[in-house]
């Protein structure tokens, strides 16, 4: 388990090792190179998802120091409320180090297909502890800075 510490409180998250073995084991080294220490949810609308690990305070960009990684989308966990999957840019197969926590059923983002548009988000784990931590998150006021 991990435990993610917020200003609102903390966040505990149980990793699938064995359905998510490669994103699991990237997070893990994110986290042990201390890469999400002081960093911010970003991307947050409410009821969709709420989106960590590449921004400091100010919207300062972290700079990724792994290789992006293969999605695993397709070992069969949904994106579900209070599940946890991987960012990445359109290209399916470049998740690093932003994360997402679903606040909602996100069936939409689940793998179809192994094209680009059903590749899908790869869920690697789920809170289980600090859900009303993460639905504070979701309602915090929001604003739009051009990066």
């Amino acid at each position: 388990n991990v435990k993610l510490t917020t200003n609102h409180g903390d966040i505990v998250l149980q990793l699938n090792e064995e359905k998510a073995p490669l994103t699991v084991a990237n997070f893990i080294e994110y986290v042990k190179a201390g890469h999400y220490e002081n960093t911010v949810f970003h991307r947050v609308i409410g009821n969709f998802m709420v989106q960590g690990g590449g921004f400091e305070p100010g919207m300062k960009e972290k700079k990724d120091k792994r290789p992006s990684i293969q999605n695993e989308a397709d070992n069969g966990l949904p994106n579900k409320k209070y599940s946890v999957a991987m960012a990445r840019t359109m290209e399916p197969h470049s998740a690093s180090a932003q994360f997402f926590i679903n606040v909602a059923d996100n069936a939409f983002l689940n793998h179809s297909a192994k094209t680009v548009q059903g590749w899908g988000y790869a869920v690697f784990g789920e809170v289980i502890e600090g859900t009303d931590v993460v639905d504070k998150i979701k309602g915090v006021a929001t604003s739009s800075k051009a990066g």
